[in-house]
């Protein structure tokens, strides 16, 4: 069913054949089939142009490898998955909660991780980084630009908060997931716009994203909005919303219903499942001690572009008075909410706003024109991006050194050399990294999977221990530890630096080593800054 729209603000061609009426209109059509050209002038057209200028700027960013931390224990599980072919049921990488319960629920992920570093290291982790980044711009843009039906309002509204996502583009399986949400949403809008046939791939899409993301949560409450906003039919000032029709609704809840039946399809049963209400509802101190769960920074430069977008759009508002869908304006405020709450739910306001910033731009901006294309110069222009892409992408040995000056790589290979009495504690970032080492393996004390040990207790007592709270040390000498690993600048470091209980026995300019003083001598490395 065609749902039409009230706000008609875009242009529209005479040439095209309608998919409805109203801003999402047959421009978009124009800009991804033309008819009447031939294969190059569609390849090479100015939208494909612009997707590939958003991919150059994906690349710009990615290039610079700012690796999150969680990246190498996502690596370490992925491979002892492909090399054991069992999925993990406790957990064997710290000596804090050894043994406690802990799945892989983000284990297809996971694999992809590892299959990109068995097969090119370090430099197949970045070409998976620009791709996936790449991937989700690109279907920002085509999400945007259905919903305008003008590439070059979704072009723009891409360009403009692709700064506020940039920031959260990093290897994890949470970049999958986003790319799920973009694709759930343009599905949902093509069935809107009629093209039923669109909405059979929302299945096979909740099928992959349960076993890669927890967020797979916020798409099945999407595919929820757009059709509970269908099941009544009103205009109220700004809002609308049009039933559906009888084979409408039946379509939608049978593939809602076979949504739900993916869920389970997991190698853990229905455990994934529940894992997101389990984060939400279950781990406090995750969400208060982990910066990302903070609320919106509106003091930084991504708060205040937030702030801006927001009172830009209230503003544009109330003076053209658009009119929108329901669910797409329910979404809006719940991206928004979500946003202010927790700051890395920023993720889900781009994909939810998207479309609306690009219908509002496509007000005022002309639509494509296929008569005044340059293929040719497209063409050329879409090869000196390829060219640039290939020839800038960084040496294996540029990404290993991006890496020594976020992690503790040469501690680890002093550790390699110099047997170290363990246990040792070691900082919060540098976890996952001792986890994935190719050395020794060593016990950790923490590293980024917050579930497991906020319920082992653990993080409560990591977090009061680096805070130097009253009584640190002595919760630090409860689990035992010999040695210590921390960055070079934490306050912990000067601590220890300071006590005549503590010896520090390397250092360099990433972290610090530190050993206790009544034990044997054990060989001193310090090495300067690069």
């Amino acid at each position: 069913m065609s749902i039409p729209r009230t706000d008609m603000h875009a242009d529209t061609s005479a040439d095209c054949l309608p998919i409805l009426v109203g801003p999402a209109s047959n421009e978009l059509v124009t800009a991804v089939t033309p008819a009447g050209t031939g294969f190059l002038s569609r390849v090479f057209s100015f939208p494909a142009l612009l997707a590939s200028l958003l991919v150059a700027g994906v690349f710009v960013g990615a290039r610079l490898f700012i690796v999150d931390p969680d990246l190498w224990w996502h690596v370490k599980a992925g491979e002892s998955i492909l090399a054991t072919h069992h999925w993990p049921m406790t957990d064997p990488y710290s000596f804090t909660v050894s043994g406690h319960p802990w799945l892989a629920y983000e284990w297809l992920g996971e694999i992809l991780f590892a299959t990109a570093s068995r097969f090119a290291g370090v430099q197949g982790l970045d070409a998976l980084l620009i791709i996936l980044g790449g991937a989700v711009i690109l279907a920002l843009y085509y999400f945007a630009t259905l919903r305008s039906g003008n590439s070059k309002a979704g072009f723009l509204a891409s360009t403009v908060l692709i700064i506020l996502a940039a920031p959260s583009f990093s290897l994890r399986p949470q970049m999958l997931g986003y790319l799920f949400l973009i694709l759930t949403l343009a599905c949902l809008e093509l069935f809107r716009q009629g093209k039923r046939r669109a909405l059979w791939f929302l299945p096979v899409i909740m099928l992959l994203w349960v076993n890669t993301h927890g967020s797979w949560i916020i798409g099945l409450a999407a595919f929820f909005v757009y059709w509970m906003s269908g099941l009544v039919d009103f205009h109220c000032g700004g809002l609308q919303a049009r039933r559906w029709a009888g084979g409408d609704r039946i379509r939608l809840s049978f593939t809602f219903l076979l949504c739900l039946v993916a869920l389970p399809m997991t190698p853990y049963g229905t455990r994934i499942a529940v894992s997101p209400f389990e984060f939400a509802f279950a781990l406090p101190v995750n969400l208060a001690g982990i910066q990302e769960w903070q609320p919106m920074p509106f003091n930084l430069l991504g708060g205040k572009v937030f702030l801006v977008l927001l009172l830009a759009f209230v503003v544009v508002q109330i003076a053209f008075r658009f009119t929108w869908w329901l669910a797409e304006l329910a979404l809006f405020l719940f991206g928004t909410m979500m946003a202010c709450l927790h700051l890395r739910f920023l993720l889900i306001f781009v994909p939810f706003f998207a479309p609306l910033l690009a219908t509002i731009v496509a007000r005022w901006m002309p639509s494509y024109d296929r008569g005044k294309d340059k293929w040719a110069l497209n063409a050329v222009l879409m090869a000196v991006v390829a060219a640039g892409v290939i020839y800038y992408f960084p040496s294996r040995a540029k990404l290993e050194g991006i890496v020594a000056h976020q992690f503790p790589v040469k501690a680890v290979a002093y550790l390699e050399q110099h047997p170290v009495p363990e246990p040792m504690f070691n900082t919060y970032g540098f976890g996952g990294y001792l986890v994935w080492s190719r050395g020794p393996q060593r016990k950790v004390f923490i590293d980024g999977r917050g579930d497991v040990y906020e319920r082992g207790g653990v993080l409560s007592d990591y977090l009061y221990i680096s805070s130097i709270k009253p009584g640190a040390l002595a919760v630090l000498d409860s689990y035992g530890v010999q040695s210590c690993l921390l960055e070079h600048g934490e306050a912990l470091t000067t601590l220890l630096t300071a006590s005549p209980h503590w010896r520090r026995i390397y250092t360099d300019d990433v972290s610090s080593l530190f050993v206790r003083t009544e034990l044997p001598d054990v060989p001193t490395a310090s090495r300067p800054a690069d």
